[in-house]
């Protein structure tokens, strides 16, 4: 099994942290899907990372849907509830942190631009939906609907996230007032897996 991406990726930490956390060995193929002469095309054709090649030969694509196919090997340990309306409420939390990673990505590419061209009303936007989508998390955390232990796709998916936007320093001072999310996060860093996919400092 070959995993296609980087590290600075968040959705490829997420996939990698699932595979380390089952067990599953795999080959990480580095690959920037933003140079022209990236190979990431030739298995995903949207040219976006993570993506699976099995040992068939089959290509999976998009973090949600390779998340979906690893629970499907059923490979312990299960990520993701067997009952479907819990198993769908697990999954809108992993959008919501997906979404995150989203509106960091598109923030980030936007401060990349030259200062003249840079656009403050999208930099607010996207601030404005990480904030909003941090302070649902930090409910779900308070509540315990998130929880380090067990382990789900939605905590690997938040830990993912938020290590995104420390990485990329997006949204500083993200933690204030959200004691109940810094808890999680700092509980999910703590594990091998998420220490092994840490991104580049450099």
């Amino acid at each position: 099994m070959k995993l296609i991406g980087n590290y600075t990726s968040p959705y490829v930490r997420k996939i990698s942290v699932i595979l380390l956390e089952k067990g599953i060995t795999f080959e990480f193929v580095n690959d920037n899907p933003w140079v022209a002469d990236s190979h990431t095309p030739q298995y995903n054709p949207l040219g976006k990372v993570p993506a699976l090649v099995t040992a068939d030969g089959e290509y999976w694509f998009d973090s949600p849907v390779i998340a979906e196919y690893l629970e499907l090997l059923d490979i312990a340990p299960a990520l993701i509830p067997r009952e479907p309306v819990e198993a769908l409420k697990m999954r809108q939390l992993e959008a919501l942190a997906d979404g995150i990673m989203d509106a960091a990505l598109v923030s980030v590419r936007e401060q990349q631009r030259p200062p003249a061209q840079q656009s403050e009303t999208e930099l607010l936007r996207q601030r404005e939906k990480i904030s909003r989508g941090l302070d649902m998390l930090e409910a779900y955390a308070g509540d315990k609907t998130l929880t380090a232990e067990p382990l789900t796709v939605a905590s690997i998916a938040v830990a993912c996230a938020v290590g995104y936007l420390n990485f990329r320093r997006v949204s500083p001072g993200w933690c204030v007032n959200r004691p109940h999310l810094v808890k999680l996060v700092e509980e999910l860093f703590s594990r091998e897996s998420f220490a092994r996919t840490e991104p580049p400092t450099a």
